[in-house]
């Protein structure tokens, strides 16, 4: 009886040498175990890893004032797992690849400023990268006058920068700054990982975070715009066929190439829904300008929250009205504009807008895309612009949100600096943003600290009425004093006499019109 050869595993590894078998151990091993520090690399003046610093470590997130937080509850139902893998040795295998970051390594160029700054710039890349669902298992940063036009660090650094992908496991690269597609390509073809940029990474947060119809709409128009110069294909591949009737119909010999390539068909179908996702979003600001017009109508004075992206924005919405808005310890957690109605002491109403927070660089098209919820700080009496005084670099922070500013036309807009996190902030610091920022307040969302004063430079801050009527109502007309008594009126007195109430208060001009029978002459 024959006996028939073994073909299976135990063949395979039989014929595999001790190196290659322990090769593959090693390769297994590195996707599972946690990350661990780096070795300095040479001729990388640094090395940045862990958890960023971006991110604050306290552990208390939430105050009493931030609800049942149910929204954070559905989020965190379903979350991204470190230590899966795509089992790809080499990226350039497939043509497609969804985002989806696991295990991955940051590069980023020091090409101004000073060393701190670049570092600062790399733990801020790496709480993107952990906000996505990642696990960040190394960092370099390289000195270098500019990025290389090739591969954006230079063959011989992108080279190294193999090798630590390779000792680490990881399976993506994320690097701080906007790369071209030629640049993205051919990093990737050195490193046999995918490649991502900031901007992909920026991207992939909002994609994941966005909530309402109008959210979704302007972060798929960004993301297409961002995709669109950068599909890649596989040359004439599925082209279509000019064909032998274009000959007959005239066109002569040497019609009959290539036509429209399947590239090409992509780019038209992704400029087509781009065009309809901005005539939606333009249906949806109509809804938008409407609320706000009703606002001015009724003179209500409005204060949008602004500022960089987990500085406590929503926080500190919660602390002022109840809102109960989602708060999370992480980078870009709520993107949907929150309106809330809140009162000064003296009854004054006015609105508390929470907008969408900002980053360095934050990508063009995501400006253009969300520029019908920035307006919502364009619009606004008053801004509370909040800065996260435990960062490593607050002034960058004010740096970064004025230059947005700038960008949606809200110079003008008088701006209040709050200075929140002051539990978990140096007061060296605290007083160096104190010295240079004179309309300040410093408050703490979680504690309370400086509450009180903040609410009091907001009642001082926003438009107040301005026309001051002495009125004789009569008791017949109750709908008047319950008016008085909401807010659009200031009252200064009130006394009850035969013929009706004697009223001193404050009023906006145009209901100063509709007292104008009742003004007493006394």
């Amino acid at each position: 009886m024959t006996s028939q050869p073994n073909t299976g595993p135990d063949s395979a590894a039989q014929e595999m040498s001790p190196a290659e078998i322990q090769a593959v151990i090693d390769r297994i091993l590195a996707k599972d175990t946690p990350a661990r520090e780096p070795a300095q690399t040479a001729g990388a003046p640094a090395s940045v890893l862990g958890k960023a610093q971006a991110i604050s470590r306290r552990g208390e997130e939430h105050s009493s004032y931030d609800g049942d937080q149910q929204d954070l509850e559905e989020r965190h139902a379903l979350r991204r797992t470190a230590g899966l893998s795509t089992e790809l040795e080499d990226v350039t295998e497939v043509e497609y690849r969804q985002l989806r970051l696991e295990r991955v390594v940051l590069a980023g160029l020091w090409t101004e400023g000073t060393l701190a700054d670049a570092e600062n710039s790399l733990r801020e890349l790496a709480a993107l990268a952990e906000t996505a669902g990642s696990e960040v298992l190394d960092g370099i940063v390289q000195r270098r006058t500019k990025p290389d036009p090739g591969t954006f660090l230079g063959s011989g650094k992108a080279q190294e920068l193999k090798d630590i992908v390779m000792s680490t496991g990881a399976d993506t690269v994320v690097v701080d700054a906007e790369l071209a597609p030629s640049q993205r390509r051919s990093l990737e073809d050195i490193v046999k990982v995918k490649v991502i940029d900031r901007t992909a990474l920026i991207l992939d947060i909002f994609a994941q975070h966005a909530k309402s119809r109008e959210g979704k709409a302007q972060v798929e128009l960004a993301q297409l715009e961002y995709l669109l110069p950068r599909l890649r294909g596989w040359g004439d591949s599925m082209s279509r066929q000019a064909g032998g009737q274009v000959g007959g119909a005239g066109a002569g010999m040497g019609s009959r190439g290539p036509g429209e390539t399947k590239i090409e068909l992509d780019r038209r179908r992704i400029r087509t829904r781009m065009a309809k996702l901005r005539r939606e979003i333009a249906a949806m600001k109509p809804a938008r300008e409407t609320k706000r017009a009703n606002r001015r109508r009724n003179s209500v004075p409005s204060v949008a929250i602004a500022g960089y992206t987990n500085a406590g924005k929503s926080s500190l919405l919660n602390r002022l009205t109840d809102a109960g808005v989602l708060v999370e310890n992480a980078l870009f957690a709520t993107l949907d504009p929150t309106v809330r109605k809140a009162e000064t002491s003296d009854g004054l109403g006015y609105t508390l807008a929470d907008t969408v927070g900002f980053v360095r660089s934050l990508p063009t098209q995501l400006v253009e895309a969300f520029r019908s919820t920035l307006e919502e700080v364009a619009d606004a009496d008053l801004i509370l612009h909040i800065v996260d005084v435990s960062h490593p670099d607050p002034e960058g922070q004010i740096a970064a949100v004025r230059a947005v500013f700038s960008e949606v036309d809200a110079r003008k807009v008088p701006e209040i600096i709050v200075l929140n996190k002051a539990d978990a902030a140096d007061p060296f610091v605290i007083e160096r943003l104190k010295q240079r920022e004179p309309r300040h307040i410093v408050v703490s969302a979680r504690t309370g600290e400086g509450i009180p004063e903040l609410l009091k430079a907001i009642s001082d801050g926003i438009p107040r009425p301005s026309v001051k009527l002495e009125l004789m109502i009569p008791y017949n007309r109750g709908d008047l004093l319950s008016k008085l008594h909401e807010t659009d009126a200031e009252i200064i007195s009130l006394d009850h006499e035969e013929a009706g109430t004697r009223a001193v208060v404050m009023v906006r001009e145009g209901f100063a019109a509709e007292l104008d029978s009742f003004i007493s002459n006394d």
